[in-house]
Order: structure tokens, then C-alpha cells, then sequence
């Protein structure tokens, strides 16, 4: 028989606002329930009716609003804030109002997780009694910006896993996947005027495993790119569960697989495209054509991706090259520049009055700050709190994502097991004790704080199922951190992150264990930086590589 435990509403995550409970009542569903919609819910209706229907085995067809068990609307003037609902469930129905379609699809996400826990589950396993107790819910996101970062220029994920991460954003209340595209190690997205990105820069011949030196490969050939149908679909999919995809196309720096295909863009000529891990000197040239090769590739991705914002990178940008060309010091005396740091920020400006004259809004990393912020441009803070703290104090929009708290590659335990540890400890409690805000923000430059993102680098994730080991439940935590309001104590959020787990049970997230990898997670003798025994540590770089 499978497992049927009715969840204590108090088990929710994140925690909502406001939360009232009825033990006297409650609805349960059977082959009788109808549900409706109005036309801004009919997105949410339909994913309702596949998903919730699929795991069970209820037809949960659709009615009149007068009689349907389970009612979606949306309605503006209900006065819940952007992406707020309220859920109320009595012995008459369920009732699920949004302030907009978005926080119809919130309350719609709640009303599943007061379900059973089969109720992630693809299809019905029989014998389970569906019944949601009674609750009037009142709920609203703390920040706009809930984002998660995956990185598939490392180690590619096809569209598939894709998808499915998309879903669990979803599930989890995120609104943000940002795709990292393109790196030194490969570059994954088809763009039309330039086919040899993807002919030849999608692969490279071997991968380094760990970080230890010598350096060591698994001498097996990696690649794969998304097909601008592919991107289609993934937005579309995305769209539909309210999650908006940021590319990222990482420029000046991180770029060998770009300038393998086309050597023309680089300082060096001929270089192949990436097999180890860390910072290399190879980098864009700043001349016109690479300028205007780097602004049709953004007009092609623009036609892709609907987001307000465009990632370009920015990060790790080693100046040798540039203090050693001809045509770079050319620009910085023809641009009246001060130096090569100026020479980037000249450079991120020209991609940010492209992408502003588009409508668009540029989105960099933090060492965008350097030589002089591009003045339309947002800043994701990842070297600690500092880039943020700076631009929001500078008037500019920012979105905290520091290394401390936010970086899901990082080692989980100082267990000798954790497969191919890296970087400093980031426990669950760590991801969840993190405030997006910095302390030391006033409340007028906080308001630049957009929200926070949790970033996933991929050197050393080959697969989808170290993908989720890495990602859960420490992504669980962060939900909650950006999510709900007010004061987090780890001590009442654990006893509802433990039945959590049931649910990514159910989901088939193979998640690491609150108590430790087990046999099959680990990978004995292969470390990442950050822990090489007898071995000094190689320099690395903000991907954990």
C-alpha cells in the first residue's frame, strides 16, 4: 500500500505569511470533483489538471464556476501584491485568487503540497484518500528576483533535464532560471550567423577531473548545444510555470571555445576550446568586428529570450593580453582611457547601449563594477557583499548571489566522503541563515536589492544525478529564504524541510541525505580545489572550478 500520510499544513515551504487552520473541515477529492477557472487562470487550470491529475488518477474535469469543488481567478484588486494569493479550503471547495495569473499558479503550488506526498508522483499507485484539510492561506514573495543559475557550459544538460529543473524551480516558488551558455570549455547555443559555434566550439576532446596537479583527464570527448527550437520550447515551458529564462553569453573573459571557432576574435589566433578548470589569459579582442560579431549573436539571442535581462558576464578577466596588444592599447588611447580596466567597463558599455536601444536591460557580474559601471546595466554580487553593497549605494539595481551562501558547487560536509568536494562548507543551514539584504544597506539602498540567486557551476556535475545531489535540499532552503518574509529560525524550518524530502521522493529528486552521501554519491580520490590532501590548492575562479 503506498505510504498516505496527511501533511500538517504546518509543513509548508515556504513558509506562507499568513496561515489559519479548521481541524473540523476539509475537502476531499474524488472522481465527482470539477474545477474552474477564469480566463487569466485557464494556464494554471490546465497545469493543474495534468499534473495533480496524473499522480491521482482523478479525472478533475472541468466545470461552472457554481459548481466546481476547486475555483482558480484572478483578480488585481484583491490588494495581495505582485505574485500574491490566497488559498482558502473548507468542506465546500478550495477557493485560489491571485493577484495576478502567477500567484494563481503560487497558491495552486500550495494547494498540492497539502496533499499527500504521492501527489508528486507521475501516476496513481492506488489506495490513497486525497483530502486537503482546512486552511485560509494569505501569501506573497519577499523579493522579485528568485533565481537559480544552471550552468551548461561546463558539463552540458540536454533539454530534458532542463524541463525537469525548470519544474522543480517551480515547484519550489523560483521565478528565475538563469542559463549560463557559454564558456571556455564549450559554447551551447545554436546561433544562425555564426554556425561554426556550434560545429565546432559545442566540444571539446577531454575533460579535467578534479582539480588535482598534475592535472588529470578522463580522455573522452564532451559536448552538446541547444537548437534555437530547443531554446523555444524551454522559454515556452518555462513561461508557463511563471519562470523567466536570463541567458548568458560570458564576454570578455571565459571565451576560448568562441575563439577557437573564430580565431579572428581573439588576441592569440588559433586556440582549441577548454579541457581543464580555472582562469586563463585567453580573451576577446576589443576591436569593431569583434564588437559587432558579439551584437548580432545578442540579437539573436534576444529573438530567443523574452527576459528584460541579458546576462554578458563579465568576470575573470585577466588584462595581459590586452596590456600586451596593439590594437587594445589603440582603443584605450583613442577612447581616452585611464587603463585596461577602464577598457572592459568601455567595452560591457558598448553591449549595454546595444541591449538598451532593444528594450532591453544588460546583467553582469560584479567585476562589471571595475573601471566604471555602464549606466543601465545590474549587478549579480557574487564576490561577497561588496559589488552589491557598491552598486546599490551607486543607484544601481543588484541581485545578491555571494559565494558564501550561494554557491551550490561548494561541499556540503568536511566529510573525507563528500564526492569531489570544493570550494568553503555550505550546509543547508548556511544557504538558509544567508539574508539577501546586506546589513549594511540603508533602507532606501536596499530597495536596489532585486533578490538573490543560488549558482550551480558544473566543472564537476557530468550528470543529471550529481546535479541533484549538489542542488537539493539546499535550493529547498534558499526557497524559503527569498520567499517569506520576516525572522528564519533553522531549528522550525528542519522538522518541514525533513517531510519536504518525502516530496522529492516522490518527484525522484535524488537529493543528498541530511546525514550524508551515501556509497554511491561519493567519488573516492577525486577532489576539487579547496581540498587536496599533501597537494597544494590551484588557483580557481568564481565557478568553483
Amino acid at each position: 500500500m503506498p505510504e498516505n500520510p496527511h501533511p500538517d499544513p504546518l509543513s509548508l515551504l515556504p513558509r506562507p505569511r499568513e496561515l489559519t487552520t479548521d481541524g473540523s473541515g476539509g475537502l476531499t477529492l474524488t472522481s465527482a470533483t470539477r474545477v474552474s477557472a477564469d480566463h487569466a487562470a485557464q494556464g494554471t487550470l490546465s497545469w493543474l489538471q495534468r499534473e495533480l491529475g496524473a499522480a491521482t488518477g482523478l479525472p478533475l474535469a472541468t466545470g461552472d464556476e457554481e459548481d466546481a469543488q476547486i475555483r482558480l481567478s484572478v483578480d488585481p484588486g484583491a490588494g495581495l501584491g505582485r505574485e500574491g494569493y490566497r488559498l482558502i479550503i473548507d468542506s465546500e471547495g478550495a477557493i485560489v485568487v491571485g493577484n495576478e495569473p502567477a500567484g494563481v499558479f503560487y497558491g495552486v503550488q500550495t494547494l498540492r503540497q497539502l496533499l499527500p506526498t504521492d501527489a508528486y508522483r507521475t501516476t496513481a499507485l492506488g489506495g490513497a484518500e486525497w483530502r486537503l484539510p482546512a486552511v485560509s492561506i494569505t501569501d506573497a514573495p519577499r523579493f522579485q528576483w528568485r533565481g537559480a543559475m544552471l550552468d551548461i557550459a561546463r558539463h552540458f544538460q540536454p533539454k530534458r533535464e532542463i524541463l525537469r529543473f525548470i519544474d522543480l524551480l517551480a515547484l519550489h516558488k523560483l521565478n528565475v532560471l538563469h542559463l549560463h551558455l557559454t564558456d571556455d570549455q564549450g559554447w551551447r547555443v545554436e546561433i544562425r550567423r555564426y554556425p561554426k559555434l556550434t560545429e565546432v566550439a559545442s566540444w571539446r576532446t577531454e575533460s579535467q577531473l578534479g582539480a588535482t596537479k598534475p592535472a588529470t583527464f578522463d580522455n573522452r570527448p564532451h559536448g552538446g548545444f541547444l537548437t534555437q527550437d530547443d531554446i523555444r520550447e524551454i522559454v515556452a515551458y518555462a513561461d508557463a510555470r511563471h519562470v523567466a529564462v536570463v541567458p548568458e553569453i560570458d564576454v570578455p573573459g571565459h571565451s576560448q571555445a568562441a575563439i577557437h571557432a573564430y580565431p579572428e576574435l581573439g588576441e592569440v589566433g588559433e586556440i582549441p576550446v577548454g579541457t581543464q578548470w580555472g582562469v586563463f589569459e585567453e580573451i576577446l579582442a576589443v576591436t569593431d568586428n569583434v564588437l559587432e560579431f558579439y551584437k548580432n549573436v545578442f540579437d539573436e539571442l534576444i529573438e530567443l529570450f523574452p527576459s528584460t535581462y541579458v546576462h554578458v558576464g563579465g568576470d575573470e578577466v585577466p588584462k595581459t593580453q590586452w596590456k600586451n596588444s596593439a590594437s587594445a592599447q589603440q582603443r584605450i588611447r583613442d577612447e581616452g582611457l585611464a587603463d585596461e580596466d577602464e577598457l572592459q567597463s568601455w567595452f560591457i558599455r558598448q553591449l549595454d547601449d546595444h541591449l538598451t536601444q532593444r528594450g532591453r536591460r544588460l546583467l553582469g557580474w560584479d567585476e562589471i563594477l571595475e573601471g566604471g559601471l555602464a549606466p543601465g546595466a545590474t549587478v549579480m554580487s557574487w564576490r561577497g557583499e561588496e559589488g552589491g553593497i557598491a552598486a546599490a549605494r551607486a543607484g544601481h539595481d543588484v541581485i545578491m548571489a555571494p559565494t558564501a551562501t550561494s554557491y551550490l558547487d561548494y561541499k556540503q560536509s568536511e566529510r573525507p566522503d563528500e564526492p569531489v568536494p570544493v570550494g568553503t562548507l555550505l550546509r543547508v543551514e548556511d544557504v538558509y541563515a544567508g539574508d539577501p539584504v546586506p546589513a549594511d544597506l540603508t533602507e532606501e539602498e536596499a530597495r536596489h536589492v532585486l533578490g538573490g540567486q543560488v549558482n550551480l557551476w558544473s566543472e564537476h556535475i557530468d550528470n543529471a544525478r550529481r546535479l541533484d545531489y549538489m542542488v537539493f535540499p539546499r535550493l529547498t532552503a534558499f526557497a524559503e529564504k527569498v520567499w517569506t518574509e520576516g525572522d528564519r529560525d533553522f531549528a522550525e524550518f528542519e522538522p518541514r524541510l525533513r517531510h519536504h524530502l518525502r516530496r522529492l521522493d516522490a518527484a525522484g529528486v535524488e537529493y543528498r541525505p541530511l546525514d550524508g552521501p551515501r556509497p554511491w554519491h561519493t567519488r573516492p580520490g577525486l577532489y576539487g580545489w579547496g581540498y587536496q590532501p599533501g597537494q597544494e590548492a590551484p588557483e580557481q575562479g568564481h565557478a568553483g572550478a
